[in-house]
C-alpha cells in the first residue's frame, strides 16, 4: 500500500506516526542523488566522524563503501536536543478542506506531517524532541526527551491539532515564542514552522523574540510555511469573490484581478524582508510551500545536525 493509500485509509492524520516513516523513507530512497549519497543506509546507526575524536569507533567496512569516515553510534548516546514549534492559528488551517491527500495539504498538515517526518528521524537518532503550539494560547508544551511514550504524545497532539479546526484564533507570535524560548535550557535544534502572518504585524517585536529563542547557543530555523500560488502569486479566477481574514472575521468583497498586482508586489516585499532579516539575525529560513514535497525540510535538518553536533 503506497502512502497515498495509506493517508485515505487512516482517514486523515490518524495514523500519522506511519505516514511521517513513509514520508523518510521515500526520502532516504532519493539521497544518493543527493550530497549525502552513502549515509542514507546507515544514518539511524552511525553519525559523522569529527576530526580529534577517537578513532576507536570508526566503522572501517562503511569506509570502505562509502569513501567517508563513520563512528557507530550507542543506545545511550543522545548527540542532539530538538524542540520543534507549531504555529497553530487559524490562517494555519487555510485552505480549508474536509479531508487530505499528498498532493492537496494545507498548512496545518503540512507541518505536522514535516514535524512528524523529523521526529522519526530524531527517534532512530536517539535524540531527545520536545514539542510547544500555540495560536492566541499556549495550546501545548513538552520539555525534550527520547522515551517512546513521550514520542507518542507528540504524535497525539500534532494529530489533534490537524483535526481541530479553530475559529478566529489569532497568532500572538511575539508573546509565545518569548514563553517558550524561557523553557528550552539546554543547547538545541530549534524549528518553528509559521506562516507568518500575523494579527498584529511588528517586525521588530518578531526578531526580538526569534533573537530570544537563539539563547543558550540554540540553534534556530524557521520553516516559513504556505502555500505559494494563493499567498504569493494570488492564483483565482477573476469571479466576484469575498476574501476573509480567518483570523479577525474581516472580510473584502472583491474580483481576484483588482487586487492581484498590489498583493502580488506587497506580500513578496513582505517575503523577501523577513527572508533578508533572518539572515542578519542567523537563523536559517528555509521557505515552505505546501503544494511541495517534504525534501526541503528533510534536507534542511541533515546539513543543521552535521553542523550542530
Amino acid at each position: 500500500m503506497n502512502l497515498q493509500e495509506e493517508l485515505n485509509k487512516a482517514g486523515g492524520f490518524k495514523n500519522l506516526e506511519h505516514l511521517a516513516k513513509q514520508v523518510v523513507e521515500g526520502f532516504i530512497s532519493g539521497m544518493h542523488k543527493s550530497p549525502f549519497h552513502g549515509f542514507s543506509a546507515e544514518f539511524a546507526e552511525h553519525k559523522i566522524y569529527n576530526q580529534g575524536e577517537s578513532t576507536r569507533h570508526i566503522d572501517w567496512k562503511l569506509f570502505a563503501k562509502t569513501d567517508k569516515l563513520y563512528t557507530k553510534r550507542y543506545d545511550d548516546e543522545t548527540n542532539l536536543r530538538c524542540h520543534i514549534i507549531l504555529d497553530n492559528s487559524s490562517s494555519m488551517h487555510y485552505p480549508e478542506m474536509n479531508g487530505f491527500s499528498l498532493e492537496n495539504l494545507n498548512k496545518i498538515s503540512f507541518s505536522a506531517l514535516a514535524s512528524a517526518s523529523l521526529m522519526h528521524i530524531l527517534k532512530k537518532q536517539r535524540d531527545a524532541i520536545g514539542l510547544s503550539i500555540y495560536s492566541d494560547a499556549y495550546d501545548f508544551y513538552a520539555s525534550e526527551k527520547g522515551s517512546e511514550r513521550h514520542h507518542q504524545m507528540l504524535l497525539a497532539q500534532l494529530s489533534n491539532s490537524v483535526i481541530s479546526k479553530p475559529l478566529n484564533k489569532k497568532t500572538e507570535t511575539y508573546k509565545y515564542l518569548h514563553q517558550i524560548a524561557e523553557k528550552i535550557h539546554r543547547r538545541s535544534l530549534i524549528f518553528v514552522f509559521t506562516d507568518m502572518f500575523q494579527t498584529e504585524t511588528d517586525e521588530d517585536k518578531l526578531f526580538e523574540a526569534l533573537r530570544h529563542l537563539k539563547h543558550n547557543k540554540h540553534e534556530v530555523v524557521l520553516f516559513h510555511v504556505f502555500d505559494k500560488s494563493k499567498e504569493l502569486t494570488f492564483d483565482f479566477d477573476n469571479k466576484p469573490k469575498r476574501f476573509v481574514d480567518v483570523e479577525t472575521g474581516e472580510f473584502i468583497n472583491l474580483y481576484s484581478d483588482s487586487l492581484k498586482e498590489n498583493y502580488e508586489k506587497l506580500v513578496k516585499s513582505y517575503f523577501e524582508d523577513l527572508r533578508i532579516k533572518c539572515g542578519q539575525n542567523k537563523i536559517k529560513y528555509v521557505e515552505a510551500d505546501i503544494n511541495r514535497s517534504f525534501d526541503s525540510i528533510l534536507t534542511t535538518y541533515m546539513v543543521e545536525r552535521q553542523k550542530f553536533i
